[in-house]
C-alpha cells in the first residue's frame, strides 16, 4: 500500500547534516505540513539515528558509506566495497520512493544523499539540492548539475539554478540573544561557573584529533588560571582516550564531554568557540553571533572549509588557524588579548551577527514549495 509523502529530504552522515534536514523540515511544517509527510532519510552508518530520533518525523536510515580519495590496495576494497553498498541503498531508496511518492525531493549533501537523490532523478521526482558549503563537494556537484534548483548558502558558489539562501539553521539557534542573564542560564545548564571567560573547543561529532590535542596542552598551560573555563568536546569516538588522557588542574575549570547536545546553550555561554569551519557550523556561528577561531579541515576536498572560514575572518567575526598551527601555545596566544578585551569580542559577535541568515530554513522550505510536483 503506498504512503504519499510531500517530502523526502535526504542527507547527513554527522551531526550538522542531521540539523539541517530537520532544520528544513521544521520549516515546512511551519508552513503547514504535517510531520507525516514528510520523511527523513540518512545514513545508518552517520549520526542521524541518534539526533533524529524524537523529531516525530517518519525515518528511513540507508546503509553505505564516503568514497576514500586515495589509491592504495586496502582503499581500492575499500572503495569497490562503498560502491556495491551505494548502488544496494539506490535501490532501497527508488523503492521507498516509488512507495511514497513524494511530490519533491531535497538533498542537503552529504554522501547520505546520493542514493535518494539519484533515484529522484531517475524517476522524475523534482529534486531541490542544498548546498552549505562555499565550494560544492562531488555529491552536491553531480545532483545539483539536474536538480530543479540549488539553495546555496554564499554567493558566487558555481552550480546552475542557483538561489542565495543561506544554511538552514535550527530554530532554537536563531533564539540565542547571548544576554547576561541567558549566558548565566547556559553555562548553568552546561555545569560550569557563571563568573569565568569561558573558551568552547569542539571538534563535531565525530572529533578532530587535533584540537583534542590542543585543548589538552591548552589546559595545561592555563592550569593557575582561576578566571577561566574550558569546554572540551571530543567527539563520540574520541571521548575515552581524551578523558583518560585529561589533566587535573587545580584553578582551571576543565570539563571534558563527548558532545555537546545542547548547542543553543553552548554558543550562548560561549566567548570564544574554537572549532572546525563547517558550512553549517559557520552559520549557526554567525546567526547566534558568537566570537569563533576557526581550524579548517585540512584535505577537505575544494579546500572548502577554509572558504567558508574566510567569509567570517574577512568580516571580523573570527580568526583563522590551520590545523598545523593549532597548538595549545598557540591557542593560547591568540585567545588570551581576545578575552582580556570585552569591546573587541562584543565587535566580533556583532560582525558574525551582520553575516547570519535567520530564515534560511524558511526560503529553503519557499524554494521546495515552489518545485513540488
Amino acid at each position: 500500500m503506498s504512503e504519499r509523502r510531500f517530502a523526502v529530504i535526504t542527507g547527513g552522515g554527522t551531526a550538522s547534516g542531521a540539523f539541517m534536514a530537520l532544520a528544513v523540515a521544521e520549516a515546512l511544517t511551519q508552513r503547514g505540513h504535517a510531520r507525516s509527510e514528510i520523511t527523513l532519510v540518512g545514513s545508518s552508518r552517520g549520526q542521524e539515528s541518534l539526533l533524529l530520533a524524537d523529531s516525530g518525523f517518519p525515518l528511513q536510515f540507508l546503509s553505505g558509506r564516503g568514497i576514500a580519495r586515495r589509491l592504495d590496495v586496502r582503499t581500492s576494497a575499500r572503495n569497490a566495497a562503498a560502491l556495491l553498498g551505494l548502488f544496494w541503498a539506490t535501490l532501497r531508496a527508488g523503492a521507498a520512493l516509488v512507495r511514497r511518492r513524494p511530490r519533491v525531493v531535497v538533498s542537503v549533501g552529504g554522501y547520505a544523499s546520493l542514493p535518494a537523490g539519484l533515484s529522484a532523478l531517475a524517476l522524475g521526482v523534482p529534486l531541490v539540492n542544498v548546498t552549505v558549503d562555499a565550494v560544492p563537494g562531488a555529491t552536491s556537484r553531480l545532483l545539483g548539475r539536474f536538480a530543479r534548483a540549488n539553495a546555496i548558502t554564499f554567493p558566487g558558489t558555481r552550480l546552475p539554478r542557483a538561489v542565495v539562501t543561506g544554511a538552514p539553521v535550527r530554530g532554537d539557534v536563531h533564539a540565542v540573544s547571548r544576554s547576561a542573564d541567558e549566558v548565566a542560564a547556559a553555562r548553568a545548564a552546561l555545569g560550569l561557573s557563571a563568573d569565568r571567560a569561558l573558551v568552547a573547543i569542539v571538534g563535531g561529532s565525530l572529533g578532530a584529533g587535533r584540537l583534542n590535542e590542543a585543548a589538552r596542552a591548552l589546559a595545561d598551560d592555563w592550569a593557575e588560571r582561576d578566571d577561566l573555563s574550558v569546554l572540551h568536546a571530543t567527539g563520540r569516538r574520541n571521548f575515552e582516550a581524551a578523558a583518560a588522557a585529561a589533566v587535573r588542574p587545580g584553578a582551571l575549570e576543565y570539563k571534558v564531554v563527548p558532545f555537546i547536545d545542547d548547542v543553543p546553550s553552548l554558543y550562548a555561554a560561549a566567548d570564544v568557540v574554537v572549532c572546525r569551519a563547517g558550512a553549517v557550523t559557520v552559520a549557526e556561528l554567525a546567526v547566534a553571533g558568537v566570537p569563533a577561531i576557526l581550524v579548517p579541515l585540512p584535505g577537505a576536498p575544494g579546500d572548502h572549509q577554509t572558504h567558508n572560514a574566510r567569509i567570517l575572518a574577512d568580516a571580523g567575526a573570527a580568526v583563522v588557524v590551520t590545523d598545523e598551527e593549532c597548538t595549545g601555545e598557540r591557542l593560547a596566544q591568540l585567545l588570551e588579548p581576545l578575552l582580556a578585551d570585552p569591546v573587541g569580542l562584543s565587535a566580533m559577535a556583532a560582525s558574525a551577527r551582520g553575516l547570519g541568515r535567520p530564515n534560511a530554513a524558511a526560503r529553503v522550505a519557499e524554494l521546495v514549495e515552489i518545485h513540488a510536483a
